[in-house]
C-alpha cells in the first residue's frame, strides 16, 4: 500500500480468509484443544511435549501460548509476525531428545527433534485444519473455494517454519489426502500412552493456574465444557484416544453449540471477537485513512510472499 508504514498490514491482511476465519474467540477456544489433541496424537510430538513442558500441571499455559503465537502470525504487523516465527523456530531448535515410550520408539526410532520437517508439517497442518473444521461446524459452512484460498494462504507460512516446499501439500486436495494418510491405519499418527495422558490434561485442566481460588474444584464438574472439541476430532483419532462419545456427550456438545449460536447475534464484536483481530482492524483503518494515501479503503494482499532466507512480506498492491 503506497504510503503505509513498513510492516503495518501484516502477512495476510483484511482481504484474506485467515482474517475472516480466525476472529471468533469461541471458535478458537474450540479449535485450540482440538489442534493440541491432534498434535500430540503423533507419538514424537507427544514425546516432545511430555519432556519439554509442564503441560500436565498447567495445560492452560500451552493452550494460551499456542493461541498467542498463532494470532500474532495471523493478525500481527509484519514485523511482529516475522518475529514470532523466528522465536518459534529458535525455540524448536532446542527441543530434541530420546523417545522413551516403547511403542513410539518401535515405530518412529530412538530420538526426536521438533525441527524435523515432517513433525513441523503435522503441527502446521493441525492448526490449518482445526481452523477450517471449527468455523465450518460452529459458524457456517465454509465453501470449498474459501477453504482452498485459506490453505493457499498458509503455504508460505509453512515454508517459513522450515517445511520444504516439496513436502508441503500443493493444494487443498493434496492437503486433505495428507491428513487422511496421517491418521489411516498405516499412517504415523496414532496416540500412545503418553499422548493419552496429555489428552487427559487437555480435557480436564486444573482451574488453579487460572483462578487460584477455584483450584479445589474437581475437573469432572466442568470438563464437559470441552466436549465440543472432542466432537471436532476425526473419528479414528477420537476412538483411538478412547474418548467417550455416546448419546450424553453428543447431546451436551450440541446443547453448548446451540447456546453459543443463540447468543452470538446479540453479543457485540468487542466481546466475542479476539482482541488481536480487533487491534488489527484498527491498525489497518489507521493506515487506510492516512491523508497521504488518498484512500478510504486499502488495497491489500490476501497471501503472504516469502523472500530469500525465510523473510516474509506482503505482496505489493
Amino acid at each position: 500500500m503506497p504510503g503505509a508504514p513498513p510492516g503495518s498490514i501484516g502477512l495476510y491482511g483484511p482481504g484474506s480468509e485467515a482474517w475472516r476465519l480466525n476472529r471468533e474467540a469461541l471458535l478458537l477456544l474450540a479449535a485450540g484443544p482440538r489442534a493440541l489433541l491432534m498434535q500430540v496424537a503423533h507419538p514424537l510430538v507427544a514425546e516432545g511435549v511430555d519432556q519439554h513442558s509442564d503441560f500436565r500441571a498447567d495445560p492452560w499455559r500451552r493452550l494460551e501460548g499456542t493461541l498467542r503465537s498463532y494470532l500474532a502470525i495471523v493478525y500481527g504487523s509484519t514485523r511482529r509476525a516475522q518475529g514470532e516465527i523466528r522465536r518459534l523456530n529458535a525455540l524448536h531448535r532446542s527441543i530434541a531428545g530420546p523417545v522413551r515410550d516403547p511403542v513410539a520408539r518401535a515405530g518412529h526410532g530412538a530420538a526426536y527433534r521438533a525441527r524435523d520437517p515432517e513433525l513441523s508439517l503435522w503441527v502446521h497442518a493441525t492448526l490449518v485444519d482445526s481452523t477450517i473444521v471449527a468455523a465450518d461446524r460452529w459458524l457456517a459452512p465454509v465453501p470449498r473455494a474459501r477453504r482452498a484460498r485459506f490453505y493457499a494462504e498458509t503455504v508460505p507460512i509453512g515454508r517459513a517454519f522450515g517445511i520444504p516446499g516439496a513436502l508441503l501439500p500443493a493444494d487443498l486436495d493434496a492437503f486433505e489426502r495428507y491428513l487422511a494418510d496421517q491418521v489411516a491405519p498405516a499412517g504415523p499418527v496414532h496416540p500412545t500412552r503418553v499422548a493419552r495422558d496429555i489428552a487427559a490434561a487437555i480435557l480436564a485442566p486444573p482451574l488453579g493456574p487460572v483462578v487460584p481460588a477455584l483450584g479445589w474444584v474437581p475437573a469432572r464438574l466442568y470438563s464437559w465444557t470441552l466436549w465440543p472439541s472432542i466432537g471436532l476430532l476425526p473419528a479414528p483419532l477420537r476412538n483411538e484416544y478412547g474418548f467417550a462419545w455416546g448419546r450424553r456427550e453428543r447431546f451436551v456438545a450440541a446443547w453448548l453449540l446451540a447456546a453459543w449460536r443463540a447468543w452470538r447475534p446479540v453479543l457485540p464484536p468487542s466481546f466475542r471477537q479476539m482482541p488481536q483481530a480487533l487491534a488489527a482492524d484498527r491498525r489497518v483503518m489507521e493506515v487506510a485513512t492516512q491523508p497521504r494515501t488518498g484512500r478510504t479503503r486499502p488495497t491489500l494482499p490476501s497471501r503472504p510472499r516469502l523472500l530469500p532466507a525465510g523473510r516474509i512480506r506482503p505482496r505489493a498492491p
